[in-house]
């Protein structure tokens, strides 16, 4: 009874959900209070990698590991890691947010014909791990910016959302791309709840 109870100790303190926090950056979220469509667009330029110099870096230590164990394990994981983009973290960013608002009234999709557009900017990326007993929450921090699609200068709001955190599936979250997606679940419902209560009220 008392190992299930240390067990079940070091799971809830590994899997603490910690505030996002933001900073507006330009603008503000009243410019948002008309707007019922938005272009998305996700950018991964120059992401930063916890404890490593580059994303090339850390790319390279992962494949290597991996290439060690068995041949080819190494691309897979390098394909993984790029596809998971456009096939868990977008898709779920978009159902995130999408689902927060009741009737359709806002809502955000990857055509490119809105007369706003959203770019979501990750600037960090931490897959966390899972091991069993032993996980840590994959991270991620963004710059969200709104403007008119045909007039980028014209920014109406720009923010960074640090400590957005996922996990998932009652700790069972052992692939850190479904891990990841969570983080960008978190962000959109975060920036959702923004958008709610200080820009279209």
């Amino acid at each position: 009874m008392k190992n299930k109870l240390i067990l079940v100790f070091i799971f809830l303190s590994s899997t603490l959900i910690y505030a996002q926090k933001l900073k507006i950056k330009e603008g503000s979220f009243k410019n948002l209070k008309d707007i019922k469509e938005y272009s998305l667009i996700f950018d991964y330029s120059n992401l930063e990698i916890p404890k490593f110099d580059s994303e090339e870096d850390f790319l390279k230590d992962k494949m290597d590991k991996r290439e060690e164990k068995e041949a080819g394990s190494g691309e897979e994981f390098k394909k993984s890691w790029f596809e998971d983009r456009e096939n868990r973290y977008e898709p779920k960013f978009i159902e995130s947010f999408n689902k927060r608002f009741e009737d359709n009234t806002v809502n955000v999709n990857k055509r490119e014909n809105s007369r706003y557009t959203m770019v979501v900017k990750t600037t960090l990326m931490y897959a966390g791990y899972n091991v069993g007993v032993w996980r840590q929450n994959a991270k991620i921090e963004a710059t969200i910016t709104i403007f008119e699609t045909d007039n980028a200068d014209k920014i109406l709001f720009s923010g960074d959302y640090t400590k957005v955190e996922g996990n998932g599936a009652m700790g069972y979250d052992f692939n850190s791309g479904y891990r990841i997606s969570e983080a960008y679940a978190k962000l959109a419902k975060e920036f959702a709840k923004n958008l709610k209560k200080k820009g279209l009220k």
